[in-house]
């Protein structure tokens, strides 16, 4: 008989957190998902039979208060799925654009992981991050998300690191997927063709391609693998196609 673990699912609304939970609890997993709006939130986990919590990743006591109630039975992985594409050129990137791109992206990871460490040792859990291709490749108007994303993959080795063997920590870097969090990029038929195109593989990542992997780095299957970070951009990172 399998084990039914816990998991914690941070944006666990739309796109690749809400895949990630609807996999697990597919899988026979008692999961949470967070949102700001509860009602959002308790409308999406009643359609996948998760369990819905309110959390701002901007507020410790809130990411806390999540961590509590999802870990009152014990914890076996969080999977932080909040993010942000906000593309500027550099001549109107202000401070306050970095400062709320590392906000979102870099510290609520890092509030997300230090609530959790001691509910995850217990279990000996995993934790699944995700980055950007533009962590790694030079995009225009990428300063921000770029920085961010660069900084949380530094910080999920950094704590990997720290927190072995006890808890593992992977990341995940997706090309452009089809979210609801990139509509303003996808919605656009000639633009969405146009970035498909540049991949190897032509198109754009889908939700359930992430969520895939995900859940094998949150399983007990994937438990020799940690500090790593994983591409999954349709070969846009690596590969050239003339």
């Amino acid at each position: 008989m399998m084990t039914q673990n816990t998991y914690l699912i941070f944006g666990g609304i739309g796109g690749i957190g809400e895949a990630i939970a609807s996999q697990l609890v597919s899988a026979g997993h008692r999961v949470f998902v967070t949102s700001r709006d509860l009602e959002k939130a308790t409308v999406v986990a009643q359609q996948i039979g998760a369990h819905p919590l309110v959390a701002d990743v901007l507020d410790p006591a809130s990411i806390k208060q999540a961590v509590t109630t999802a870990s009152a039975q014990g914890l076996n992985g969080i999977a932080y799925c909040v993010g942000s594409i906000d593309l500027k050129p550099m001549s109107r990137t202000t401070s306050a654009d970095l400062i709320k791109a590392f906000e979102v992206n870099t510290v609520g990871a890092f509030l997300a992981i230090q609530a959790a460490t001691a509910a995850l040792q217990v279990a000996s859990g995993s934790v699944v991050l995700f980055s950007s291709i533009a962590a790694q490749r030079g995009f225009s108007s990428h300063s921000a998300v770029g920085a961010a994303k660069g900084a949380l993959e530094s910080l999920a080795r950094t704590l990997a690191a720290e927190l072995a063997p006890k808890i593992r920590i992977n990341t995940i870097a997706p090309s452009l997927t089809d979210t609801p969090l990139a509509k303003p990029f996808t919605q656009n038929v000639k633009i969405a063709e146009a970035i498909a195109a540049m991949h190897p593989i032509a198109r754009l990542g889908q939700a359930d391609e992430m969520a895939a992997l995900a859940v094998f780095l949150l399983s007990e299957a994937s438990g020799w693998i940690t500090g790593q970070v994983f591409p999954v951009d349709g070969g846009r990172s690596t590969l050239e196609r003339k």
